[in-house]
């Protein structure tokens, strides 16, 4: 469309709008294609925010698949169930065997604690004996076979059952002693209270020898292993917690029940295999519900068709994706896909838990055989379901070669020469706005000096018409010369 002036306005002397003028031609050179670059510029950026959360789609579906390819992963996590959990607990690891066992828990292993009989005058009053400076304990902790630790008594240092409990836990926590002392009190009195931090005989609490101190140290209490029996064979623990009982297992102990067998069982986890089955479904879903959003396409055609409707590296992916979750292995008892776990393809090509041909739901199937559960997913020579979909995901997913990740950088590649073309032709356009603007400067001063040089024009024509009526009259009141004079 062209550009018009209104030859009224501009011969008035107002000129011409320099700016809008330049700013119009630039304008009508540049909308084109400018519009046309910074549209494919739009585009290449839709494409790569859709396509860069399709490969994180992606990335959490190999996450899903790589747990169930996994040999020490959920399929073949085992669990441990106690019939009475107040009594025991267990946790098993992937190493154990499945299986059924009977333990008996005689007693918890415990530490050992020592008390004194209570001094009725209180805990800052000394107990040296009477007219001495100073005394000795002897503590032993871990049994009659070890080394005393020497606890010398000073008057007026640790002569008191709050002095003394500071400085024995002062010793303990430099030397390692292994010993909490305090002071307790009742109605009869204050009395020292030694605990050892370690459970079992390595934890028995003993006095060697006491030497002029009025303290009176009651018989140590604890200080004993574990007991237990598992299946008749009977073990003892320095902790509450064992392992090497049953292979695999490891067993905490709750609370003493001799005579009241626990039954354990040992077997496949499936609360793990469940969850690690729920979310490789969940995320399979999630890819191929969003690469499924690209292919709606309006027949109406008042709908624009999706940004990567045409788009060959989804499609590719999508077609790999479809393929192996119909991959199927052979033998196996029959559970050879899928289909024959419970696990059923809808129409638009999402998974849902559903029954298998014999009316058996994935739970079932799991519980009635987890081996051929294992065995579809993952094998030792990795043909299994599981490890097929991981090789093809890790290809998938590759940050150079994955069909995604290289449509991604050939389109950022792609953005980088427009966003270069759109400021080079930017940098033309300001150039050619500075020439135009200095032209058309020129031209409106010249317009606005129009008015002013009109009338010295008309000015000068107006002297020049006064002096050729003068001259006319002036020759005709000449006489004229006649021949013959």
């Amino acid at each position: 469309m062209g550009i018009g002036l209104n030859p009224a306005t501009i011969l008035s002397g107002q000129g011409i709008n320099v700016s809008s003028l330049v700013q119009a031609i630039l304008t009508s050179q540049s909308t084109g294609p400018l519009t046309v670059w910074q549209g494919q510029e739009t585009s290449l950026s839709t494409q790569n925010g859709l396509l860069a959360g399709i490969e994180n789609n992606l990335t959490n579906l190999q996450t899903a698949v790589a747990a169930l390819s996994d040999p020490t992963g959920a399929l073949t996590a085992q669990d441990a169930v106690s019939s009475q959990p107040s009594v025991l607990t267990a946790t098993s690891d992937s190493t154990s065997i499945s299986g059924t066992h009977t333990v008996e828990v005689n007693s918890l292993a415990t530490t050992g604690t020592l008390y004194t009989n209570p001094i009725a005058a209180g805990a800052t009053t000394t107990f040296l004996t009477s007219g001495q400076t100073t005394g000795d304990i002897q503590l032993q902790v871990g049994g009659s076979t070890s080394t005393p630790f020497d606890i010398p008594i000073t008057q007026g240092s640790n002569d008191t059952l709050t002095t003394l409990a500071s400085y024995i836990n002062t010793q303990s926590t430099a030397n390692s002693w292994g010993v909490t002392a305090s002071v307790v009190s009742d109605t009869s009195g204050s009395r020292l209270a030694l605990q050892s931090q370690a459970t079992g005989t390595t934890g028995a609490l003993a006095i060697s020898s006491n030497t002029n101190t009025s303290l009176t140290f009651l018989a140590p209490v604890g200080g004993t292993d574990a007991s237990i029996t598992v299946d008749g064979v009977p073990f003892s623990s320095a902790t509450n917690t064992l392992t090497g009982a049953i292979q695999g297992v490891t067993l905490d102990l709750v609370a003493p029940s001799p005579g009241n067998p626990v039954q354990l069982t040992v077997g496949p986890d499936q609360n793990q295999i469940s969850t690690a089955v729920n979310n490789f479904i969940s995320a399979y879903n999630t890819v191929v519900t969003t690469n499924n959003q690209q292919y709606v396409v309006d027949p109406t055609g008042t709908t624009p068709a999706p940004p990567l409707e045409s788009n060959l590296s989804l499609r590719s992916v999508q077609s790999t994706i479809l393929a192996d979750a119909g991959f199927a292995i052979t033998g196996n008892s029959g559970y050879v896909n899928l289909e024959s776990l419970g696990i059923n393809t809808n129409n638009d090509g999402t998974l849902t838990l559903g029954t298998n041909a014999e009316g058996l739901s994935f739970s079932q199937v799991l519980a009635a055989n987890p081996t051929a559960v294992q065995n579809f997913f993952q094998n030792a020579s990795g043909t299994g379901f599981a490890n097929n979909f991981n090789t093809d995901l890790t290809n998938l997913t590759n940050a150079t070669s994955g069909p995604l990740n290289a449509e991604v950088t050939q389109n950022s590649a792609e953005q980088q020469d427009l966003t270069t073309t759109i400021n080079n032709f930017e940098v033309q356009l300001t150039a050619q706005s500075a020439e135009l603007t200095t032209q058309y400067d020129a031209v409106n001063a010249s317009l606005q000096a129009y008015p002013l040089l009109l009338q010295e024009i008309t000015e000068t024509l107006g002297t020049l018409g006064s002096g050729t009526s003068e001259t006319g009259a002036l020759i005709q009141s000449t006489p004229t010369l006649t021949s013959g004079l």
